[in-house]
């Protein structure tokens, strides 16, 4: 037994809505009741047993003292027939009849003409239907549908090529063309298309006619004189009845699934070998792809990529840095999207991956090959996952090397250059040395390094143009060498010395650029130059002095007068060197291998924690560039998304996370919230893409 209810909006029911059910459209009942046997069919397919069983219902709503009307479903499930009572008062009843004709419709009823007359024909009357005058009240509406999308036959001619092309791994998954192959997540997955057809309702209000003459009339009206039109998307059975699909968000749910399990062990590579692990769980799942589809995911990973695609896109969302993830197309976030797809995400299989992935890693790091994905220069993004700042640490410390290579080959032949030089002529050895790097036979001192002359500044003690150092680039710190300093501070115990110490290589290396570029300069200059706020000048100073006056304003800050100041010391130790000369702050190989032990050694659940927050943030990303037109209320979703996302995930800014079931179950909701998110961008897109094929046909 079924109840249904009336559905209203403000207070006005909805007419020719998907949300009324067939009965309350045909006979404008609102709340009713139905019985139906639990049989396979759902009908009672014995017309006298159906009519007894409504009498016994009529009974027992009339002790009830219920007017509700009721109804049993006959015939065939496909005809979706019914006949119903309904107790009016204490001497009348109502009975209620509908059929459906799904195939063989007689040709009577296919005009309004015809059915007019079948609804009369339902009333009792022996005399005939011709000498009485029936006003039927009626309300109409037309259905349009369009023809459903079939691109078999444009994709025919391209199969050939497709087939003989040497496609990526993600582009390898079909052969046709598919409706989504102009979207962002095409790379990864396909879906079917969620919108089947698009149906247009044209409606006309409740009239009245009397015969069949005005039927006709009515018939022949143009669908233009209607009152109004709605249009309607067909759509798709897994949409439809939120059935389950393939997706971002599915994997999403298998990879916090692998995240459970990552406490299993405490080495990655415990997971590969199934006997080690010893955890049922993971031999239950554990499937791991064969190695040609491990090959083609390394491979396509490690393709080099254009500078353009490596830095943040210019769309990326706002609330997107807020996820301690990576960029999109950095080499992190690709891996883990990889990682979703590979297998069928289980701990086992991500073990596999992530270890080939960092035996790849370690092969361009010891051949001094550019890492693929990743930025060779810049500052280290603290806001990222830990393992994306080391990538990007390794991948400059690669350029590093590059660099170095490259400069012990010039001395190298420099040096050969040299010596055949000093063998004609031993009196010209400056001349060997190009750039003006050495200092003449005289010891004239020369400028070197110079970035430029500083606007109008001079030096205090030769009157000439203070010119600005090229400098070391600053010094790169991942946030766990951040946290490694920060704790020696607090054991140091003088927080200033001890950060005064480890400021001094940067500082010693400052002053000598500053001493190369400018030989006449003082300890003052350098002030002025580095740190203005340490050259203070007084109201007076600055109101009644000029620009061009000699010697400038101004004095040293208290702190920089003292002659045992720090600063004072470093600058009477720094040797006048350019930068070229110096020796590097950041020592490439030491950090380079620091970088590497620390991927080599990542625990499992260290590695599936930061995995999971790049995940989300990568696929919300790639969702974010789907378009969809100017569908205001899916911009507003997909903000939603980045502020739950970025909510939920904000436990997971430490490095250091134990993980309990409650976050386990948060997850598991947000990849929920996820697939909704998912399925609407999919709608969006379709809609759009309907629209777009709908506007380019049009006259």
């Amino acid at each position: 037994m079924e109840y249904y209810f009336e559905t209203n909006s403000d207070g006005k029911l909805s007419d020719w809505t998907h949300v009324l059910h067939g009965l309350q459209l045909s006979f404008g009942v609102k709340n009713f009741l139905v019985i139906a046997p639990q049989s396979a069919s759902g009908v009672l397919l014995d017309r006298p047993e159906a009519t007894k069983l409504l009498s016994a219902v009529a009974i027992a709503l009339s002790n009830c003292s219920s007017s509700w009307p009721a109804f049993v479903p006959v015939h065939d499930p496909s005809r979706k027939a019914f006949i119903g009572i309904q107790n009016v008062d204490t001497h009348l009843t109502r009975r209620f009849e509908a059929d459906r004709i799904g195939s063989q419709v007689p040709v009577t009823l296919l005009h309004y003409e015809g059915l007019f007359e079948l609804f009369v024909s339902k009333f009792a009357f022996n005399t005939d239907l011709s000498e009485h005058l029936f006003k039927v009240n009626l309300k109409v509406k037309l259905t349009y549908k369009s023809l459903p999308s079939d691109d078999e036959d444009d994709t025919q001619e391209n199969d050939a090529e497709i087939l003989e092309s040497d496609e990526g791994p993600k582009n390898y998954r079909h052969n046709k063309t598919q409706w989504d192959d102009d979207c962002p997540w095409s790379e990864w997955y396909t879906v079917e298309d969620p919108i089947k057809g698009i149906e247009l309702y044209a409606l006309w209000p409740e009239t009245t006619v009397g015969s069949s003459a005005d039927m006709a009339e009515l018939e022949n009206a143009s669908p233009f004189e209607a009152e109004k039109w709605l249009i309607s998307p067909n759509l798709s059975e897994a949409l439809r009845n939120n059935g389950k699909s393939i997706g971002f968000a599915s994997q999403l749910h298998c990879l916090v699934a692998a995240l459970d399990k990552s406490f299993q062990a405490q080495f990655i590579e415990d997971f590969v070998s199934v006997e080690k692990s010893g955890s049922e769980g993971v031999k239950s799942t554990a499937v791991v792809p064969p190695p040609t589809v491990l090959d083609r995911v390394l491979k396509d990973l490690f393709n080099e990529v254009d500078d353009v695609q490596l830095g943040s896109p210019e769309d990326e969302h706002k609330s997107s840095r807020a996820i301690k993830g990576a960029p999109l197309q950095s080499l992190f976030a690709q891996f883990c999207l990889h990682a979703l797809w590979f297998g069928d995400c289980n701990i086992r299989a991500i073990a596999v991956l992530w270890i080939e992935f960092v035996r790849e890693v370690r092969w361009f790091w010891e051949e001094s090959q550019p890492l693929p994905r990743m930025p060779a220069n810049g500052v280290i993004d603290l806001s990222t996952s830990l393992v994306n700042q080391k990538l990007h640490m390794l991948a400059i410390c690669i350029s590093k090397k590059q660099q170095q290579n490259q400069r012990h080959h010039e001395e190298v032949e420099n040096h050969d250059m040299l010596h055949a030089r000093v063998k004609e002529d031993n009196d010209d050895q400056s001349e060997v040395y190009s750039e003006g790097v050495m200092h003449d036979s005289l010891g004239e001192r020369k400028r070197r390094g110079s970035a430029g002359k500083v606007g109008s500044m001079m030096l205090l003690k030769s009157q000439q143009s203070m010119h600005t150092p090229y400098t070391q680039d600053p010094l790169l710190m991942t946030e766990d060498m951040h946290e490694e300093r920060l704790q020696a501070v607090e054991a140091f115990g003088n927080a200033f010395s001890f950060s005064a110490k480890l400021e001094k290589e940067v500082l010693s290396s400052d002053m000598s650029a500053f001493k190369a570029a400018n030989p006449d300069a003082v300890f003052e200059d350098f002030i002025r130059w580095h740190s203005p706020r340490d050259w203070e000048i007084s109201d007076n100073e600055a109101m009644g002095g000029s620009s061009e006056e000699w010697p400038p304003q101004g004095r040293l800050s208290g702190r920089m007068s003292d002659k045992g100041n720090s600063w004072r010391i470093i600058w009477s130790e720094a040797l006048p060197l350019p930068a070229s000369e110096q020796k590097p702050l950041l020592d490439p190989n030491r950090e380079g291998e620091k970088a590497l032990h620390y991927l080599e050694t990542l625990r499992p659940n260290q590695l599936l924690a930061q995995m999971v927050c790049t995940a989300f943030r990568a696929a919300a990303d790639t969702l974010k560039r789907t378009t969809y037109g100017s569908l205001k209320h899916m911009s507003t979703k997909i903000d939603q998304l980045y502020l739950t996302l970025a909510s939920t995930l904000r436990c997971f800014q430490k490095n250091s996370l134990s993980v309990d079931l409650e976050i386990i179950d948060d997850l598991n909701r947000l990849s929920s919230i996820f697939e909704h998110v998912e399925k609407l961008v999919t709608f969006a897109a379709s809609l759009h893409r309907v629209h777009k094929e709908a506007t380019s046909k049009a006259p």
